[in-house]
């Protein structure tokens, strides 16, 4: 009996940087134009793919908009566990201060400012980014009370997230600079005498 190998594949074969290439247009092109005026049409032109390829991997905009945020926000916020809580609001914060202070992390900021009243999907993708950082928060919490620390049992993961996004948000509203990473210190001991017993 006559075998025979795999057939090969049609088309060309696929481009492994496509993929984070395409999220760095959308990113771009968000912070530019706003999640209204940002299309799949232009994505696909600013990354050199075709709408297909797009589409293969996202299955509308919503989901390619919110998948390139959280990806940008989260490699320039990492999740920090430095062995104290302390630590890790020090790494978390600063990240999280230099990010507002860069054009990218002032364009997020302002993009949520500007569109999140307005647009329910950009409300959503601020809504899931703060959810993701309220449950870091919590663990990180958890970590600090199995370590020991003198964690109060009513430090608030929720409040500890929306303060911090808070503060940032008014700035932008009411045109004043952002805290810098200069004024981190001062942040994490304000949250600190929050959380401790």
């Amino acid at each position: 009996m006559e075998t025979h190998g795999e057939r090969p594949r049609r088309g060309r074969p696929r481009d492994p940087e496509a993929e984070p290439r395409i999220r760095r247009y959308a990113v771009q092109l968000l912070l530019e134009r706003g999640f209204d005026k940002m299309t799949v049409d232009d994505v696909a032109e600013a990354a050199g793919v075709g709408k297909a390829t797009i589409y293969r991997r996202w299955a509308s905009k919503e989901q390619l908009a919110n998948d390139a945020l959280t990806e940008m926000f989260d490699i320039q916020i990492p999740d920090a566990d430095t062995g104290s809580i302390a630590g890790d609001l020090l790494r978390v914060y600063t990240d999280a201060l230099a990010f507002v202070n860069s054009p990218r992390g002032s364009g997020l900021i302002r993009l949520a400012v500007t569109e999140a009243n307005r647009d329910v999907q950009i409300a959503s993708l601020y809504r899931e980014f703060l959810d993701r950082r309220i449950k870091l928060t919590e663990e990180a919490l958890e970590r600090a009370r199995q370590r020991g620390e003198p964690i109060s049992d009513d430090a608030d993961p929720v409040l500890m997230v929306e303060w911090l996004a808070g503060v940032l948000i008014l700035r932008m509203l009411t045109n004043q600079p952002m805290p810098t990473v200069e004024d981190v210190d001062h942040l994490v001991a304000m949250t600190m005498r929050s959380i401790t017993e």
